[in-house]
């Protein structure tokens, strides 16, 4: 069954997301590498990020493998021995929960030599906020001093985009494309949540043509593929909720869907 939202389904940015990401990266690498070899190949990679659990998240709206522990054993702090005076017991103090997040990515780079060409990063919650941002802020600087293009897909509302978009449209979603020649210029793809995933351009080493990514073919491929239609339950709004607008577009889309 495919997605009844005609573009990015805005029910998956919840727990489901880590999954969401993982096959967005292979999907993508495969759609890509039929049409780019055998002069380039692009390989799915990843990094690992220490991140912070906001107030009030869910652990598997970030990431799969997080484990957390509840120690039976005595307090690790006992009130000190006293000869007569009263002690105070010890201070309890709340502190963030860290924990390690493996970010999926693909490379695009050349057979002959190895070289970078392209990195497409899928933005995940982890590279939109904290020391998680602060990292992928470093990775995009060493991706554009290597002269590589960087084409970034940020399919998801929370969290701060990867630059200031003051002038440009306001959206659910962005695609955004800096070339490795033009390195202080972006192009930038809003996209509403109401429409259709982008073909999207793809830049390879020159005199090389661009390719052409169809992002709507590679979402719905995955969403039938991993059946998140039997993950969802499309009763319930969003997380985080869509505005008014939105939110009311999309009842009714669903009423019409699902006859409910």
């Amino acid at each position: 069954m495919p997605s009844p939202f005609p573009g990015m389904d805005p029910s998956l940015e919840g727990h489901l997301w880590p999954d969401v990401h993982l096959h967005l990266a292979a999907e993508i690498s495969r759609t890509l590498n039929r049409i780019i070899v055998p002069d380039y190949v692009a390989r799915v990679v990843t990094r690992t990020v220490i991140d912070e659990l906001e107030t009030g998240e869910s652990v598997g709206v970030i990431m799969p493998d997080v484990q957390l522990y509840e120690s039976t054993n005595a307090p690790l702090l006992s009130p000190p021995q006293t000869t007569g005076l009263t002690a105070s017991a010890p201070l309890l103090l709340s502190q963030p929960l860290l924990f390690e997040s493996e970010i999926p990515s693909i490379e695009i780079r050349d057979v002959a030599g190895g070289t970078l060409i392209t990195s497409i990063e899928i933005l995940s919650p982890t590279n939109k906020r904290g020391e998680g941002r602060n990292e992928y802020q470093s990775k995009r600087i060493q991706v554009l001093q290597a002269r590589a293009h960087l084409l970034e897909i940020d399919l998801l509302r929370r969290g701060r985009r990867p630059i200031a978009l003051t002038n440009a449209p306001s959206a659910a979603y962005y695609v955004l494309l800096t070339r490795a020649q033009q390195r202080t210029r972006v192009a930038v793809c809003p996209i509403s949540v109401r429409a259709s995933l982008p073909i999207v351009t793809v830049p390879l080493r020159e005199p090389d043509s661009d390719v052409s990514l169809d992002l709507q073919t590679v979402f719905t491929t995955i969403y039938t593929d991993a059946r998140y239609d039997l993950s969802v339950d499309y009763a319930k709004p969003p997380n985080p909720e869509l505005d008014i607008s939105d939110a009311a577009w999309a009842e009714q889309l669903l009423q019409e869907k699902f006859a409910r």
